[in-house]
């Protein structure tokens, strides 16, 4: 009882605010506040993850069967503000729920015993260290707890990639086709697997990922990440 007393205490002086609204948040709320998660640009890819425009942006790139996003992704918008928490405001937990929520939602769309494991796209040492956690593998770790999948981390990225902003489609691909290595590669030979990442614009991070993961013989691959824009 005593410590209820004292969490009240906190709740008073340090309130939780909402990641987005800044609102306090109500004791039953984390990190977002009901009226913001009612009104996240949530996809509807999960209706169709063969057949929509980021299926259509990865064709030629990567073989991957179905491509989904959890968020619509615009500038200034609710998504692109949250992705700046979870990469630059040390919000690792606000990634683990959203992966959560999406988990949640696949689930109910009877994706429960799609994949055999989750496999989030990795930083390269030097940028996990000064970060503290990899935000891919944050999300990945909510959408596995929700869809009882396991995760695995079976991939390096070999060398630090420049920022990929402002770089046009070509150079993208230029800038990461050849960073990534897979360290356990007898995990991957027939196994359906679903490959994470917070964020796809052109596509290339995660088509370089797919494409090494091929070399050891899936039985599927499947992208996912939390936000992307047309």
């Amino acid at each position: 009882m005593r410590f209820n007393y004292w969490q009240d205490f906190l709740s008073l002086v340090f309130p939780q605010t909402c990641c987005l609204c800044k609102r306090s948040l109500f004791p039953f709320e984390d990190q977002l506040c009901k009226i913001c998660i009612s009104r996240l640009p949530v996809t509807d890819y999960h209706l169709m993850p063969e057949n929509n425009d980021l299926k259509i942006k990865i064709m030629g790139l990567a073989p991957a069967e179905k491509v989904l996003a959890y968020l619509r992704f615009s500038k200034s918008g609710m998504s692109q503000k949250l992705l700046h928490q979870i990469k630059y405001k040390n919000k690792p937990a606000l990634a683990r729920l959203l992966g959560q929520m999406y988990g949640g939602l696949l689930k109910e769309h009877g994706y429960a015993e799609t994949w055999d494991l989750i496999v989030p796209v990795p930083l390269h040492g030097k940028k996990y260290r000064l970060r503290g956690y990899n935000q891919s593998e944050e999300l990945a770790k909510g959408l596995a707890s929700k869809l009882g999948v396991t995760l695995a981390n079976l991939m390096v990225r070999l060398v630090p990639t420049q920022t990929q902003t402002n770089k046009s489609r070509i150079e993208r691909w230029n800038n990461v086709s050849d960073v990534f290595d897979v360290i356990a590669p007898e995990q991957v030979k027939d196994k359906k697997i679903l490959v994470i990442d917070d964020v796809m614009t052109t596509g290339a991070t995660l088509a370089a990922c797919a494409q090494t993961l091929q070399a050891f013989q899936p039985k599927q691959i499947d992208l996912l990440v939390l936000a992307a824009g047309k």
